[in-house]
């Protein structure tokens, strides 16, 4: 199999660096000044285990680059924001002896959310989900850091909409000999809707800075408790914080790299590089959707919604919201009692 990874940013860099180490055959996908670098300088990747190495990763602008073939994984790892324009880039490529990678190679959404997986299948066949815990940074050009040990991630897989089969396995045994832990599982996008909950507190972290204190700590609790609220109104199970936690164990720690800084989140990390947008209508705007469609109210995670678009649009930098402005977000009463 040759893994192509679509966004070699901190989650596609790392799954597709940590296979090319493990002597798999990779092409790499990114545009602008993280291309050149990659071109130029091959991928920068840091982890616990071995520091910073280069690796002389192939690297693609796009699809007119390539020549696909039937043993090609596509491997989709941008923002929600940036799906649909790629899968209509990548959809009607031809294969090798016949046929489009969408009718023929399987697409795998390693991405945060629940919509990349249903926009896939309008023009991908064989679509599959990946629920990605992976702790990584990617801030400068043709760099990547990956803080966890002793494996870089835990990638959960499975069929969209839901099932098994033979090609997943195959990428799980594949994940698992290159520093991942990758658990198939036929109910794959349950997995992908605990992790929207763990997601609620990005567009916080980006507006408002890191999760800690009685504020942000409040607010962080409304926000998960408006996301139960619509999951359990629209009828969509989960495994809960104890079956996650059982699932993760201690495979995955954060540990401190000497000359890196983890900074936040990935939506902290788009303000940080300044891209002009971010996922937040795909995580806290998920649930404001979904509260729309079944009448539950969610006034929190719209409220971020809305601030982190802003952010994001402004060029602001990140977790500069004015202590004021976050505390406006709850009613007096869920305030902490000193900010009352």
């Amino acid at each position: 199999m040759r893994y192509i990874v679509i966004g070699a940013g901190a989650v596609g860099g790392t799954i597709g660096g940590r296979l090319f180490e493990s002597g798999h055959r990779v092409v790499l996908v990114a545009r602008g000044e993280h291309l050149e670098a990659l071109r130029r300088d091959g991928l920068g990747l840091t982890t616990p285990d071995a520091g910073l190495r280069r690796l002389p990763v192939p690297a693609v602008g796009g699809p007119q680059e390539l020549a696909l073939g039937p043993e090609d994984v596509l491997l989709l790892a941008v923002k929600t924001q940036h799906s649909a324009e790629l899968l209509a880039q990548w959809a009607g490529r031809p294969v090798a002896g016949g046929g489009t990678a969408g009718e023929r190679l399987p697409l795998v959404c390693a991405q945060n959310g629940v919509e990349n997986e249903r926009l896939a299948l309008r023009r991908f066949r064989r679509v599959y989900g990946m629920c990605v815990w992976l702790p990584s940074t990617h801030l400068e050009p043709g760099q990547v850091a990956a803080s966890g040990s002793p494996l870089s991630g835990v990638l959960h897989l499975g069929r969209y909409p839901a099932g098994l089969d033979d090609t997943a396995e195959r990428i799980s045994a594949d994940l698992a000999g290159s520093h991942f832990a990758a658990p198939v599982r036929a109910d794959v996008m349950g997995w992908k809707y605990a992790k929207l909950l763990s997601n609620l507190g990005n567009a916080l972290e980006a507006v408002g800075g890191p999760i800690e204190g009685e504020l942000r700590l409040a607010l962080l609790d409304r926000l998960g408790a408006e996301g139960a609220a619509v999951l359990a109104a629209a009828g969509i199970g989960y495994p809960d914080e104890a079956e996650q936690r059982a699932e993760r164990g201690d495979r995955v720690r954060l540990v401190p790299m000497p000359g890196t800084t983890r900074g936040g989140g990935s939506s902290w990390q788009s303000l940080a590089r300044g891209t002009g947008d971010i996922e937040a209508d795909h995580l806290t705007g998920e649930v404001v959707l979904l509260g729309r469609l079944h009448g539950v109210p969610t006034p929190v995670n719209g409220a971020l919604q809305r601030l982190a678009n802003a952010f994001a649009a402004e060029g602001r930098e990140p977790g500069s919201l004015p202590e004021r402005e976050l505390a406006a977000l709850l009613e007096p009463s869920a305030l902490p009692r000193a900010l009352r």
